[in-house]
């Protein structure tokens, strides 16, 4: 079965979250190092894990399965998560996949270069209508992916 599970530090998006995954079905995990609010819902489970740099990420890592989807804006446990074959998106709608992935670290690791050799670099942009609207659908469009059955799970009958 498909899940979602939900990197909770700073996500803005989790609401949209919920209402997509009550549409499907499907099962949200939200994974945070301090209690956080969830609905009441069987489909959505608040998992709260040790305090501590990268604990929650770990967590992820861990247990994220082939064809979950993964909500993050944390490249490396983007990266993780893509490496098990998972659907990843960062809540402003981009999908991070094994093409796009490569990219979006060497980009994180430039600016920390930047950023320790003392350059200022710009922050993120703010979080507005259109990336909502782009993140709902590009998380539509990951669900229906994930959903379809892969080519593995197509084998021919025994003769």
């Amino acid at each position: 079965m498909i899940r979602i599970l939900i990197d909770s530090d700073a996500c803005p998006v989790k609401d949209e979250i919920y209402r997509v995954a009550g549409r499907y079905g499907l099962h949200v995990l939200v994974v945070a190092n301090r209690m956080i609010a969830v609905p009441a819902s069987p489909l959505i489970e608040r998992v709260v894990v040790d305090q501590g740099p990268d604990v929650a990420d770990d967590w992820i890592a861990e247990h994220v399965a082939a064809r979950d989807i993964v909500i993050t804006a944390d490249i490396p446990l983007a990266a993780r998560c893509v490496e098990k074959e998972a659907f990843v998106l960062e809540p402003k709608g981009r999908v991070l996949d094994g093409d796009a992935i490569g990219m979006a670290l060497a980009m994180r690791n430039l600016m920390t270069d930047l950023r320790s050799a003392g350059m200022v670099t710009p922050g993120a942009a703010s979080f507005g209508k259109s990336d909502r609207s782009r993140f709902l659908s590009a998380l539509d469009t990951l669900v229906n992916k994930a959903r379809k059955p892969t080519l593995a799970g197509l084998r021919a009958p025994e003769p």
